[in-house]
């Protein structure tokens, strides 16, 4: 025994000696790890499509029940479109832009990183046809795993399974929330119309999660054996919650985070993963980012203790709790044997960002065994993403296509079988198991970027295409590491997440007439967009100078295209630093003025601002049509 142990020791030291010197392209692996994304696509792929092997599928998905499903992610190796590791996958791909967009700009990789989530938001679109309706799955489990085939010529049932107020799915709907919600952050500048219809279905969706609350495999018992929601929905209503004041600052989400926190888990759990089924460890971060930000105000306790267990969590990554995570022999960590990674890039993304955040604010981690500088948690983070990519006891890269020694029989079934067009020949449902699932050889098309499932509690992995719980990829994998990557590309100098980040507002001042001057605004005053059936617009209609300075008067034109009366609305006014007449203000957000109480059809409003500052941003945040 103690022979063998020294004999494993000496390789594991020398395996250790290897990688704690070499270094890694992590331009490259970024790159790679997009492009997978384009593999995983359903639906009518467009003329820039740079996976050329794969091809147009699921064409007909929602045809039979009068609905168009078609497009979004396959989740895996499968050919199933699963609502809920879908919606993660395109919540984490929107958190690792807003955190690291400018790096994933500087490395020509935003657009890519951009489009990869329009892809999933565009479906999502398709998916919320109405307030209180949801499809959240096409296919299943069953049936599609019964066979083999390629995504372009699949014969299994491509049913469409919905949640209702009857059958609800608070976890799927909320988690889709959140999706929506942080995509709106993305498009916000790019595209401000897309962004305010991608808020308009968060808010409903968030509205439509907690009022008919029931967790969404009692609904869409098909997805039980393969995506149970074994969390509950709790974590998932918080998380959305907190997207959604992320993207509107509306005291609503706020209030909803600290009246919840204690009886919803987000204060009482301390987690050991993040994932596309538990989301505590990733809410209490936001919620600390938030605390960080000064924004707590009257829940400040409250967020203290969310922030105490994200701490914890971090802590625990880095070996410095009561309670630390597994981790291989070769410095991994290990949550379970079924693709292990999904739980590696997810955990590093969370250190990766609460480093930036303490760093910006100023503090160390508080563990239970001291306070640790945040440029440890990159270090983990870093350590973590080197062993996926070949800085481990086997010298194996787990990224497809990166390195030299990476997997070459995938767990999938359009990387496995010859492509589609290359070969048109049909692949039947059992015959593909036969012909190209038992196949040992390498796959015939190369699934680039594919981050697999990984290795064992022991650093053990068999690169066959049958070990699906090491060799199957996911896009919930992938996710999160771009942002890890686009994070480590930049070194390890401080980043500036420009906490606390509070911008004061100015006091109103008092504006003499002058005459107008030959001046412009930096900025052209351009139309703030807002989705159809209401449109608003922005013009300067006047600007003076006062003690040197210039102010500008903006008149906002807000019209109800429908042929409702429009009730309820809620305005989103941000970048405003001056006075406001011609609304009302409740909390964070506008509405009518009090003598207005709703809007008819076919008729408009208008409000105006005075600022020393280029036109404000105006969204719709939320409205109701009677």
């Amino acid at each position: 025994m103690g022979s063998s142990t020294s004999t494993i020791s000496v390789l594991l030291f020398l395996g250790l000696v290897h990688f704690a010197v070499s270094g890694h392209d992590y331009k490259q692996a970024l790159s790679k790890s997009i492009l997978f994304f384009e593999a995983q696509r359903s639906g009518h792929l467009p003329p820039n499509q740079r996976v050329s092997w794969r091809s147009h599928s699921g064409l007909n998905d929602g045809k039979s029940i009068g609905v168009d499903l078609v497009g979004g992610y396959y989740d895996a190796g499968d050919n199933v479109k699963f609502g809920l590791p879908m919606a993660f996958t395109v919540t984490t791909m929107c958190w690792s832009i807003i955190e690291y967009g400018g790096q994933l700009a500087s490395n020509g990789e935003l657009g890519n990183a951009i489009d990869a989530i329009k892809w999933g938001t565009d479906y999502f679109i398709k998916a919320h046809p109405e307030p209180n309706v949801l499809y959240g799955e096409v296919g299943d489990g069953k049936s599609d795993h019964y066979c083999w085939q390629r995504p372009e010529e699949m014969t299994t049932d491509r049913r469409a399974y919905k949640l209702d107020r009857n059958n609800p799915g608070s976890d799927l709907a909320g988690e889709t929330a959140a999706a929506m919600a942080a995509a709106s952050i993305v498009f916000r500048r790019s595209d401000p119309s897309y962004s305010a219809e991608l808020l308009r279905h968060a808010h409903e969706l968030f509205e439509f999660a907690d009022k008919y609350r029931g967790k969404y495999d009692s609904s869409i018992t098909v997805a039980q054996k393969y995506y149970g929601s074994v969390s509950g929905y709790n974590d998932e209503l918080l998380w959305a919650a907190a997207w959604l004041y992320q993207a509107t600052n509306d005291r609503y989400y706020l209030d909803y985070l600290g009246k919840n926190g204690d009886s919803m888990g987000g204060t009482g759990w301390s987690m050991r993963e993040f994932g596309w089924d538990v989301k505590y460890a990733g809410v209490q971060t936001l919620v600390a980012k938030i605390l960080m930000q000064g924004k707590a105000g009257e829940h400040t306790a409250v967020f203290e203790r969310y922030q105490e267990k994200a701490e914890q969590f971090m802590c625990s990554m880095l070996g410095k709790s009561t309670k630390n995570i597994q981790k291989t022999p070769g410095g991994l960590i290990f949550r379970q044997r079924w693709n292990n990674m999904q739980f590696v890039t997810s955990a590093s993304f969370l250190a990766a960002v609460y480093s930036d955040y303490l760093s910006s604010s100023k503090r160390n981690l508080r563990c239970s065994q001291g306070n640790i500088s945040p440029s440890k948690l990159l270090d983990f983070s870093k350590s973590q993403v080197d062993y996926i990519l070949g800085d481990n006891p086997r010298g194996t890269s787990y990224m497809v296509g990166y390195g030299h020694n990476y997997p070459r029989q995938v767990h999938h079934r359009g990387s496995s079988i010859v492509s589609f067009k290359v070969d048109q020949k049909f692949v039947t449902c059992r015959g593909g198991y036969a012909t190209w699932y038992s196949r040992k050889a390498s796959d015939p098309n190369v699934l680039t970027g594919a981050l697999v499932g990984g290795p064992d509690a022991y650093d053990n992995f068999a690169d066959n295409r049958d070990n699906y719980e090491q060799t199957e990829p996911t896009t919930y994998n992938n996710a999160p590491l771009l942002g890890v990557l686009a994070r480590l590309i930049s070194g390890p100098t401080d980043f500036d997440q420009r906490l606390p980040g509070v911008s004061p507002t100015p006091s109103p001042v008092i504006i003499k007439p002058a005459p107008i001057p030959k001046r412009k605004p930096t900025t052209p005053p351009a139309p703030a967009s807002s989705p159809s059936p209401i449109t608003i617009s922005q013009k300067m209609t006047r600007s003076w100078i006062n003690e040197g300075n210039v102010y500008y008067r903006y008149s906002t034109k807000l019209t109800n295209r429908s042929t409702k009366r429009l009730k309820n609305l809620k305005i989103s006014i941000t970048k405003l630093y001056g006075p406001i007449w011609g609304v009302t203000k409740t909390g964070n957000s506008y509405g009518f003025p009090s003598w207005m109480k709703y809007l008819p059809a076919g008729k408009s409003m208008e409000f105006v601002y005075i600022h020393s500052a280029a036109p404000a941003n105006v969204l719709v945040s939320n409205y109701s049509l009677e």
